[in-house]
């Protein structure tokens, strides 16, 4: 295993950030809760600790707090925010709350850097930050001093120089802080002593290694979806296990154009199983006459795992079941005292007849940019690893109102369309998702002067760094008017495109 950096989380909103800005820089990384007991940081040996910001006031009973043996590793230490303040509260210093002195920062925030310090080494001695704090620090413990100040701040940043321990009272992993990347990286080099070793290519040696360990001669089945992270685990578990890995592609019917063979055809000489199921009419027929999102989901989802099973059920005996979990999953599931987003299941329930003897995770420590890297690095097609995200109930969350055979094939041809042009235009990396949406409404239309009375296609693109929060992608009306003229020229039934213009919140990125 590479040199690894933890990051100890306070329930801050920004750990993730932390995680992935100190991975890009080729260090490794967890996040752990500050609950950890010491002796299993201690057994992770790090080459630095990270404390992340938090929600509450350090000084309050509730708030949360480590064992004061932290501070006893001999291990470099960076508190960030709240961070900081549980670093000079656990020495002996005093955190005050803002309003006493009318401390409180909010946002961007002029900042001067004594440049002395091996944090800001080699920066720029003024530059702006992102400060967002009610409390702040009052008074240092003994050995430290201030490294850098705000016209309100004084402490915006101290030092420990002799036990390497730094403080920052803003937030250096985000982009509005404009040397933040920098000074995380000086922590890891000039203080920490990284290496900045860890790259896809050693973490794909070492995970086939562990993979082959961990199976030996058991088989292990995998429920393929042909999204990134269920095809890079597949690609992987390939490499560690061959034909002792069977793959199960379930096609329901309501996935892109094309995109059934697409997957078929990168699995099915790659070394492993690979079962396809055509299941399309299976599907449409449940979803016969259902116009309620939440119950084509509850269809879908239920109908998905009872092809899983029966499909299963021919394997026989299967030691372990391989799941697509990454990173942020684990994450979003409840760690520290940030709060459970959302529990994942990444195979919406096992097949009651198949006993497992494990569970594994091959990408649970990577971050979705990092999966992508990986599949790089396998040599996946460049179409599998850039795959948009796509909802597991597929098409049928994008057709509003009954889903029919038709409809499906109306859509697909149009969302090839829109996705051919906005590649056409070179987009496709810089929008996180676009699709289209054949919606219920239908409009006058003039054609070959004959009137036409047919649907209304949406379009949607938006741009996102974590799909919690997204704004509408601002795409040039030229690549918009290429793509609408081809979707009403070539596509049956369709008079009228619109382009979604709403940001998330008020709306969702999907329309369903």
């Amino acid at each position: 295993m590479s040199e690894t950096v933890l990051v100890i989380d306070f329930g801050g909103q920004y750990n993730q950030l932390i995680a992935r800005r100190v991975r890009e820089q080729h260090v490794y990384c967890e996040v752990v809760s500050y609950k950890t007991p010491i002796a299993d940081i201690r057994a992770k040996n790090p080459k630095g600790i990270i404390f992340t910001g938090g929600p509450k006031s350090v000084y309050l009973d509730d708030s949360p707090r480590m064992s004061g043996d932290i501070f006893t590793l001999g291990v470099p230490i960076l508190g960030i925010c709240y961070g900081a303040q549980f670093l000079v509260y656990g020495l002996g210093g005093e955190i005050g709350a803002a309003g006493e002195d009318s401390a409180a920062e909010f946002g961007r925030t002029d900042c001067s850097f004594d440049t002395g310090s091996p944090l800001f080494n080699g920066l720029k001695e003024s530059s702006v930050v992102w400060m967002s704090h009610n409390d702040y620090i009052k008074k240092l413990p003994d050995g430290f001093k201030t490294i850098a100040h705000s016209a309100k701040c004084p402490y915006a940043a101290i030092e420990n120089s002799e036990k390497k321990f730094y403080g920052t009272q803003f937030h250096p992993e985000v982009n509005h802080t404009e040397q933040g990347f920098n000074m995380l990286g000086n922590f890891l080099f000039k203080v920490c002593g990284c290496k900045g070793d860890w790259t896809m290519s050693g973490y794909a040696e070492t995970a086939v290694k562990e993979l082959r360990e961990k199976i030996g001669g058991g088989k292990a089945l995998l429920a393929l979806s042909g999204g990134v992270d269920s095809s890079v685990a597949c690609k992987l578990l390939a490499n560690a296990i061959g034909s002792q890995l069977t793959c199960i592609f379930v096609d329901h019917g309501l996935m892109r154009k094309n995109e059934g063979d697409e997957v078929e055809a990168a699995f099915k000489d790659s070394g492993v199983n690979f079962v396809r199921v055509n299941a399309g009419e299976r599907f449409l027929s449940r979803l016969k006459g259902v116009r309620s999102p939440e119950r084509k989901r509850k269809i879908i989802g239920k109908e998905f795992i009872r092809v899983f099973e029966e499909e299963a059920k021919k394997l026989g005996r299967v030691d372990f079941l391989v799941q697509g979990t990454i990173y942020p999953d684990v994450i979003e599931s409840g760690a520290g005292d940030a709060a459970v987003i959302k529990s994942h299941h990444n195979v919406g329930g096992l097949p009651k007849h198949v006993d497992f003897k494990e569970i594994v995770e091959p990408l649970r420590l990577l971050f979705k940019d990092e999966v992508r890297a990986l599949g790089v690095e396998l040599g996946l097609s460049e179409k599998l690893v850039w795959r948009q995200p796509f909802p597991g109930p597929g098409l049928a969350i994008r057709i509003i109102g009954d889903v029919t055979p038709e409809k499906v094939a109306l859509l697909q041809d149009a969302d090839a369309i829109f996705r051919e042009e906005i590649a056409a235009a070179k987009l496709d990396r810089d929008i996180n998702q676009y699709f289209a949406v054949l919606t219920s409404m239908r409009s006058v239309g003039v054609m070959g002067d004959t009137r036409t009375y047919d649907y209304t296609l949406a379009l949607r693109g938006v741009t996102t760094t974590d799909f919690m929060t997204a704004d509408f992608s601002r795409i040039p009306y030229d690549v918009l008017e290429r793509a609408s003229t081809r979707i009403v020229n070539e596509v049956g039934h369709i008079n009228r495109v619109v382009y979604d213009i709403t940001s998330k919140p008020p709306s969702t990125i999907e329309w369903e």
